[in-house]
């Protein structure tokens, strides 16, 4: 039933889409006086030029994930990564991350399979904060979209780097090697983990990119809507005035980033419609947070690790990420 309502409302989001695409001009004279005008006209124009920026690189993202999911196995991946020595560990766990252009979504199941094979959690919690930002996908996605601003490319492939450097070797010294997987076995419907009995690799791979796809699009189509909206009726002044602050705008962001849940290919796409109001560590802040924990990545985390893990990492995400941010632009900008 839960997978039925997420895919009817996925299915209403691009008709939605769809709709506003070709028909906008003519809803406007149907719509109440506040979304009348230039504030629907504004509104549009942003979420359509989001979009269309955007899709290209879901579309090659999913692609990419899709041939890893079904060509490259978990086993490959481990040998990749040395047990002993839980510290310089990192590295090559962060390294391997970056092999992967895999969404945040479905990176949470990948975390918990390398760990049920004998990952420690804390290098599979590395990988899975390191895959949604550091891999080519999403380095061409933010090079497109801030090519005038390559204070921002960097910033954001180096803070996901050092962050997630950071994140695993805190929770390997706060939580050590005790169990972070949930003892029952709990299902979730949002898991990309399928397994298709077809031997038609190419046949497996179409499924799987169709199914992340659509999974990623909706949550793409909402969070362009809610960045669209919130440019155009949010008062401007509060908006500069909060975007200008050093200190509450990258807080702000990152809370955006949790609530919007936007995947990693396209939410520099939505950052860049920021950047003449928010600074730059405010969109920092917002590129690096959203992919390594938001509300849809939350969701997964509590069905498949315990839930003092999941608190624990998000509180380590949310410092970590917040500091780094600050310093980054303390010594760089």
């Amino acid at each position: 039933m839960r997978t039925r309502v997420q895919e009817l409302i996925g299915l209403l989001l691009m008709l939605a889409f769809i709709i506003f695409f070709l028909f906008g001009d003519k809803l406007a004279e149907y719509l109440p006086n506040v979304m009348q005008g230039s504030n629907f006209t504004n509104m549009t124009t942003i979420f359509i030029s989001i979009l269309l920026e955007a899709i290209p690189f879901i579309l090659i993202g999913v692609f990419a994930s899709a041939l890893i999911q079904v060509f490259v196995s978990e086993s490959m991946l481990q040998k990749l990564i040395p047990k002993r020595f839980p510290y310089l560990a990192l590295f090559p766990a962060a390294f391997v991350g970056a092999l992967l252009p895999i969404c945040e979504c479905a990176i949470v199941p990948v975390a918990r399979r390398l760990i049920k094979k004998g990952v420690p959690s804390h290098l599979a919690i590395v990988i899975m904060v390191t895959a949604p930002i550091l891999n080519p996908i999403v380095f061409a996605s933010t090079f497109y979209a801030f090519q005038n601003d390559l204070i921002v490319v960097v910033g954001r492939m180096g803070i996901a780097f050092v962050a997630a450097l950071i994140i695993g070797a805190l929770l390997y010294k706060l939580y050590g090697k005790r169990e972070s997987l949930r003892m029952e076995k709990v299902s979730h419907s949002h898991d990309h983990d399928h397994t298709h009995q077809s031997s038609n690799k190419f046949l497996e791979t179409i499924v799987h990119a169709s199914d992340e796809f659509f999974d990623m699009g909706k949550f793409l189509i909402l969070g362009a809507f809610i960045a669209a909206a919130f440019q155009t009726f949010l008062d401007r002044e509060i908006l500069v005035s909060i975007g200008s602050n050093e200190v509450i705008g990258p807080a702000v962001m990152m809370i955006f980033a949790y609530v919007v849940s936007l995947c990693s290919e396209a939410d520099a796409f939505v950052a860049s419609s920021f950047g003449s109001i928010f600074t730059t560590g405010s969109i920092l802040a917002f590129l690096v947070y959203g992919p390594m924990i938001d509300f849809k990545n939350t969701l997964l985390m509590l069905a498949y690790f315990k839930k003092r893990f999941v608190l624990l990492f998000i509180g380590i995400v949310t410092l970590v990420v917040y500091t780094c941010t600050q310093l980054f632009v303390l010594l760089f900008s």
